[in-house]
């Protein structure tokens, strides 16, 4: 048997009946102040801050925007550059190696390169890899690295480990 949904609310409704109309307007009043600041928290508040924060997104994606065009731009121009063969690739990977000083050994096993580092700098590692990448466009597949911190102002930090490399096919 189904109860009337209603019935639960007889007894609000007779309290209500007895309550003087000062108390009943006061009640309501009360109860719309609620009703409005439910309303307030629950759907205007979210759209408002959302709408606060509409230009600094739309910036933020504009930025994002430009760098993605600036990426696809260095693609295009990477993809358009003519194709080295294997053994222009080899010497302009040498020719990168000696740039790093005692600090880097090259070994060539067909069309892997694996340069061995000796405390090479920070600073050394990034302008080589740089080189490599585009002169040789030899492309990173391992890299074994630790960094050493440095012991002393003349002792600079530096890495030791390996890099192999895959340079463009025969």
């Amino acid at each position: 048997m189904m109860k009337n949904p209603l019935a639960a609310l007889q007894p609000l409704t007779a309290r209500w009946a007895t309550l003087a109309p000062r108390e009943q307007r006061l009640i309501g009043l009360a109860a719309g102040m609620i009703g409005l600041a439910l309303a307030w928290w629950l759907a205007l508040a979210p759209a408002l801050g959302t709408l606060r924060q509409a230009g600094e997104r739309q910036r933020q994606l504009d930025s994002q925007w430009q760098q993605m065009q600036r990426l696809q731009a260095e693609a295009r121009a990477l993809q358009s550059q003519p194709k080295l063969g294997y053994d222009e690739a080899l010497r302009a990977l040498e020719a990168s190696v000696k740039a790093l000083g005692g600090s880097g050994q090259l070994n060539v096993v067909g069309d892997r390169a694996t340069v061995t580092l000796k405390n090479t700098s920070p600073e050394a590692l990034a302008q080589w890899l740089t080189q490599a990448r585009v002169n040789a466009k030899a492309i990173p597949a391992e890299a074994r690295l630790v960094r050493h911190p440095a012991t002393a102002a003349d002792a600079p930090a530096g890495w030791d480990g390996t890099l192999v490399l895959n340079l463009p096919a025969r």
